[in-house]
Formats: structure tokens, sequence, C-alpha cells
């Protein structure tokens, strides 16, 4: 079975890091990342630089890899008009907004009730079209909020339904503080697909709680086909306290590959970009692939290690 992965490390990954991460570093890694295999890459955020110091460079990075493009959709987040008039300009491919699911979420996240912070995004689709981009929408807290506990699922599924009167076709449900678990993931993607069968959906887990792969195969085993990642497992949300990093890329292509599904994406060399990752942020990072081998790699057998006795 096909599985597509779109890389998110670019912006959700970077998006919290406190130490910047150079332009010229972001065009390697992204490098790297087409190199071994990624052909959807979410590489940066139109937002503000005041907000989000690290999406500073935002057209930089697209003009930067615009040689890498063939072949590859390049994502990025837009949160308002104006930055979708930044990205018409730099020429994305995939417009990706957002909106929370909860009312203190939104408020952390974007400064407004759910309902207002919709219709800031009611222009984004149109002018996507005109730029000849595609909108995709995450509905952010899809599961569980920080402030108020468990997401009511209908409230999920009222926010997909409003996307879906605007035109959007491509639906992610981001588990944005990593609580889901496998159950829950089934259930939440049932009752989106009940009222919106033609809606494609996405799964974007967090692993800060240690099931976000889990979550990945209860994602597979009711139909869903496209998955988030970070390279390294990096990445967290500032809006969202106690979130830490992604599922980290290399481990879900490994996992997937032991599964017998096919990605497109070659193990080692992605192993190598987390290493770039961790050497430009001068710390370990989550990926368990940056502490372990991968299943079958073999080690020579020394004798002089073996127990005595």
């Amino acid at each position: 079975m096909r599985i597509e992965i779109t890389e998110v490390g670019l912006r959700d990954g970077l998006q919290n890091e406190a130490e910047p991460f150079s332009t010229a570093q972001k065009l390697q890694l992204a490098r790297m990342l087409i190199g071994a295999g990624v052909r959807r890459l979410e590489a940066t955020s139109f937002v503000s630089p005041r907000a989000v110091p690290q999406m500073a460079d935002a057209e930089a990075v697209i003009e930067g890899i615009e040689d890498l493009r063939d072949g590859v959709t390049v994502e990025a987040l837009v949160a308002n008009p104006r930055g979708g008039e930044r990205a018409a300009a730099a020429g994305v491919d995939i417009w990706a907004a957002f909106i929370s699911a909860s009312e203190t979420h939104s408020m952390a996240n974007a400064n407004a009730g759910v309902e207002e912070a919709f219709a800031r995004l009611r222009p984004i689709p149109d002018m996507a079209r005109a730029a000849g981009a595609t909108m995709t929408a995450t509905i952010v807290v899809a599961f569980d909020c920080p402030f108020e506990g468990q997401t009511p699922t209908d409230q999920v599924v009222r926010v997909a339904k409003w996307f879906d009167g605007i035109g959007v076709t491509t639906l992610k449900l981001g588990d944005t503080i990593g609580s889901a678990s496998p159950s829950r993931v089934k259930a939440v993607v049932e009752a989106v697909r009940n009222e919106l069968p033609d809606t494609e959906l996405v799964l974007h887990f967090h692993n800060t709680r240690g099931m976000g792969l889990a979550n990945v195969m209860a994602g597979i085993e009711v139909g869903v086909r496209r998955f988030e990642s970070s390279i390294g497992g990096i990445g967290g949300c500032p809006f969202a306290p106690g979130a830490t990093g992604n599922i980290s890329t290399e481990d879900l292509v490994h996992l997937l590959h032991l599964e017998g599904h096919e990605t497109g994406i070659e193990l080692e060399p992605l192993i190598e970009a987390g290493r770039f990752v961790a050497d430009v942020l001068g710390r370990p990072v989550p990926a368990a692939l940056q502490s372990a081998t991968p299943v079958g790699v073999l080690h020579e057998f020394d004798p002089s290690t073996r127990a005595k006795g």
C-alpha cells in the first residue's frame, strides 16, 4: 500500500525553536529531504515574524528551493489574507490554513474565537485558486485541548463542514498535544468521514506521550493514506502548553516499510538529515532512529564481550 508523507520539519518542526536556524541551513535540510525522496514538503509559514521569528525568511526559503521543486509539492502555512498575498507572490503550491476546534485554544493561537477565526479564512480559498494554488486546512486540537480537555467530536465535524462549505477538499486533523489514542483516532476519522465522504483526510500526530506511531497504524486501519511528520521528531505548538515534538519522519518511514507499505523515501539519507538537524540545534533530537539502528541492521560479534562463567 502506498502511504504519502508530508515532511513538516521546516515549518512545524522549527517554529518552536529558540535558536535561529539560518536560511542556508533550511535550504540544506530541504535538499537532504528531497534527496531522500520526500515529495511533499511543508516549507515555511507566511505569518508575522513578530509572532514566529523562525519563519521570518519565508520568501527566501521558497525562492531558495525553486530549483528543487520538480516533482515536489511545496506547502506553506497561510494564516490570513495578508499571508495569502505573500504566498501567491512566492508561488507556493498549497496553502495550509488552520483553525482551532476549541474556543480557548483559538484565543491563544489566533487571538479570536473559533467563528471569528474562521471568518478571517473565508477569502483564502478564492485567493489560492486565483493564484493557481490549492488550499488545505488543519483542524488544530482535533482530539484534545490543553485548556478545555477532550474536544467534542461534533465540534470537529462542525468545523470540518465549514471548510467543506468554502471548497476545501483536503482536511488535516491535528493531535496538537499528542494525547490521541488509537480508538479515539478511529472514532474522530469515522465521524468526519460519515459527514464528508469525499473529503481527503490527513492525520498530523505529535508524539508527546509516545502514542504517535500507534495512532498512524490506527489511521491506516480506517483508510487514511496521508500523514504528516517532522524530521528528527522536532516541533511543538508555541500556543499549546506541554506540546512536544511531532512524530519523527525517519521513525515513521521505518515503521511503514517494516509493515510492507511504500513511501518512496529512502531511510538512510533520511536518518542523515535527522543527524544534520541535531548537529545544527546542538542537542539530541527525539527520533528513535537517531540513537538506535533500523531493524535488520546486524552487529559483528566480538568474542571478547561474551559472558564469563
